[in-house]
C-alpha cells in the first residue's frame, strides 16, 4: 500500500509522492518562544516525530526542519515586563521547548533555524516581492503584502477574500491599500531595544511572522519541498500568508500541507491566552513522560484531543500492560538487539494502518493484539513464540517513539533501580519463606507493607515478581 496523507490545500487523502523518490522534505513550524511549553504544543511535535519515524521506517532519508520564532511582538512585551533583555527571555523559553522535546522523546530535527539567524533571507524574499509588485513600502521600515495582487490568495484554506475579516489595527488600516494587506517588515517602534531591528533597504525594522519561515524553508529545503507541517491553528494566517508569498515569489514552495488537531479542555482549545495551558514541567511533575507521549501519539493526529484525568488514566494503564509485558518477555526470553528491532518486519495490519494517514489508532489494535499473543505465549512458556510477539511489539512501539525498552534505559540513574531491587527482592524472599511456613500473617503484612510504597506484587508459576503501581488520579490532583 502506498502512503496516503490527508492535504489541507486539497481537503482529501491522497497519495503521498516525494519530489524525489526515497527523499523527503519536511518543514514544521516550531515555537514561538514567548513562555514555555504546554502541552498542546507537544500535541503537534509528537504528531510529526511520528510522521518523521514513519518516513524513515520505510525507507526515506528525510529532512527535517523545525523552526524557532525568537523574535515577535510577544516577546518583547513579555521580556520587558520581567525585566529581561528580549534576546535571553528567548533563549530561556527555547531551552524549555528543546527540553520537553527531548523529554518527551522526539528526535530532533535535522536542522532548528531561528529567525533572527535568518534575517538576510528574509530581505531577499521582501526584496523579490516589492520588484514582482506583489508588495509595498509605507513608510520606513514598514513593507506589506499587497493580497489581491495575488489571485489565488485563500486558496489553501478555501476562502474568498472578501469573506476575510479585515485588520482593526487603525494605524495599520490606514496605510495599507487593503485592510486585509499583511506585514512583511515591521518598523522599529519607539521604546523598543536597538538590537530588536536590523537594517533594511526599507528601512530599520523587524521581520514579520508569515515571512521568516518562507524564508527558512526555502534556504534549507529548496524552491519546492515535500511536506508543510503545523498545529491546526496555524492554518490561517500564517500558513495562508506563507504559501501566498511564497508562491507570489515565484516558488512552488509546499506540495503536500498536514495540520494536527489540538489538544482541548472543555471543548475549548488549549492556550496561554485562554488561561487553561498544562504546563509541560507540571504535567511531568505526577505523570511519566512515556503515559504523556503516549496519551499524545495515541490519538489520530486530526482528532481533537480532549484532556481530563481519565485522559491520563486510561494512558497509565495502557503504558503499564505494553511496558509490563516487555519486561516480563525479556526476563524469559532475553533482551532484543536494538537493531534487529528497528530493521524488523512490521505486521501488515499496522503497515496498512499507519500508510492510511498515519492511523495509529487501528496501528495500536495490531499491537494489542500481539500484546495478547505474547501473554498467551509466555503463559504456555512457548519462548519461540514469546520472542517473535516481543519483537513485533517493540518494533510496532518504537515506530511510535514508545519501545518500553527505550523508556525505561532513558528513566535516569539505574543505580536506584538498582538499590530498590535489591531491597524489594529482600522483602520478596522474606515473604516467600514466610509462606513456605505457612506463615500467612508475616506473608500478608510483607505485601501490604510493599503496597503502601507504591510497590504491586505478583505471584506467578515462575515465582513472585513486582512493579511500580500506576499513577492515580487522586495522586495527580
Amino acid at each position: 500500500m502506498t502512503l496516503r496523507l490527508y492535504d489541507t490545500a486539497t481537503r482529501d487523502v491522497r497519495d503521498f509522492e516525494p519530489l524525489i523518490e526515497g527523499e523527503v522534505g519536511v518543514y514544521v513550524c516550531g515555537a514561538t518562544v514567548q513562555s514555555p511549553p504546554h502541552i498542546g504544543h507537544m500535541r503537534s511535535a509528537v504528531a510529526f516525530d511520528v510522521l518523521v519515524r514513519w518516513l524513515r521506517r520505510t525507507g526515506n532519508k528525510v529532512t527535517h526542519i523545525r523552526n524557532v520564532t525568537d523574535i515577535d511582538d510577544k516577546i518583547l512585551a513579555k521580556s520587558a515586563a520581567a525585566g529581561e533583555k528580549w534576546w535571553a527571555w528567548a533563549a530561556i523559553n527555547e531551552r524549555a521547548f528543546t527540553e520537553a522535546y527531548d523529554a518527551l522523546g522526539n528526535q530532533p530535527p535535522t536542522y532548528e533555524p531561528r529567525a533572527t539567524g535568518h534575517v538576510t533571507d528574509m530581505i531577499d524574499l521582501m526584496e523579490r516581492l516589492v520588484a514582482a509588485g506583489h508588495a509595498y513600502q509605507t513608510g520606513p521600515g514598514d513593507v506589506y503584502f499587497d493580497v489581491r495582487s495575488w489571485e489565488p490568495y485563500g486558496s489553501l484554506t478555501n476562502q474568498r477574500l472578501e469573506d476575510l475579516t479585515p485588520a482593526t489595527d487603525e494605524a495599520e488600516v490606514s496605510v495599507k491599500r487593503d485592510p486585509r494587506d499583511f506585514a512583511l517588515w515591521k518598523a522599529a517602534k519607539p521604546g523598543e531595544p536597538d538590537t530588536a531591528s536590523w537594517p533594511t533597504p526599507f528601512g530599520r525594522g523587524r521581520p514579520g511572522w508569515h515571512l521568516e519561515c518562507s524564508a527558512m524553508a526555502q534556504r534549507y529545503l529548496g524552491q519546492s519541498f515535500d511536506i508543510h507541517g503545523g498545529g491546526l491553528d496555524l492554518r490561517f494566517p500564517h500558513h495562508e500568508n506563507e504559501q501566498a508569498q511564497s508562491r507570489a515569489a515565484g516558488y512552488d514552495f509546499a506540495r503536500h500541507w498536514m495540520h494536527s488537531a489540538w489538544v482541548t479542555q472543555g471543548g475549548a482549545k488549549m492556550s496561554k491566552s485562554l488561561g487553561n495551558g498544562l504546563g509541560v514541567t507540571e504535567v511531568l511533575s505526577h505523570t511519566r513522560a512515556a503515559v504523556l507521549r503516549f496519551a499524545l501519539a495515541g490519538v489520530h493526529y486530526r482528532s481533537m484531543l480532549e484532556w481530563t484525568p481519565e485522559t491520563v488514566g486510561e494512558a497509565d494503564a495502557t503504558w503499564d500492560r505494553f511496558a509490563g509485558f516487555v519486561e516480563r518477555a525479556t526476563e524469559r526470553v532475553g533482551s532484543l538487539p536494538d537493531d534487529e528491532v528497528r530493521t524488523a518486519a512490521l505486521p501488515d495490519a499496522f503497515v496498512e494502518a499507519m500508510d492510511d494517514d498515519l492511523n495509529v489508532s487501528a496501528a495500536l489494535v495490531v499491537v494489542h493484539e500481539r500484546l495478547k499473543s505474547g501473554n498467551t505465549a509466555l503463559a504456555d512458556r512457548d519462548d519461540v513464540a514469546a520472542r517473535a510477539d516481543l519483537l513485533a511489539v517493540c518494533s510496532m512501539l518504537d515506530v511510535l517513539g514508545l519501545d518500553p525498552r527505550q523508556w525505561t534505559a532513558a528513566t535516569g540513574d539505574s543505580r536506584y533501580r538498582t538499590a530498590l531491587d535489591s531491597v524489594i527482592t529482600c522483602e520478596l524472599e522474606a515473604r516467600a519463606d514466610a509462606r513456605a511456613a505457612r506463615d500467612f500473617a508475616t506473608s500478608d503484612a510483607i505485601r501490604d507493607r510493599l503496597a503502601r510504597a507504591g510497590i504491586i506484587v505478583e505471584d506467578s508459576a515462575l515465582g513472585a515478581r513486582w512493579t511500580l503501581a500506576a499513577t492515580t488520579t487522586e495522586d495527580q490532583n
